[in-house]
């Protein structure tokens, strides 16, 4: 059951799901060698789209700071380094 819809588009929770299901597949063993080729390729785009969207989320999470007393004072980028 592979799609033929275009990886770079898919949201993370799709392009997840497809992923497990492909490793499922693989796993179980039954597939013929050419189909096996075929979803192990898109399986490898689907996890490079899931890191980029994950990259992507820390780059935009912010830390908040506090204050002495415990209070937020504001926020900062989150290091993701």
């Amino acid at each position: 059951m592979t799609s033929n819809e275009d990886v770079s588009q898919l949201p993370f929770e799709r392009a997840i799901e497809e992923l497990e299901s492909i490793v499922k597949r693989l796993e179980e063993g039954k597939v013929p060698l050419e189909e096996s080729v075929a979803i192990y390729e898109r399986g490898e785009a689907l996890k490079r789209r899931c890191e980029d969207l994950l990259r992507q989320a820390e780059a935009r999470v912010e830390k908040i700071t506090l204050d002495a007393a415990g209070k937020p004072t504001g926020t900062t980028p989150l290091d993701v380094d």
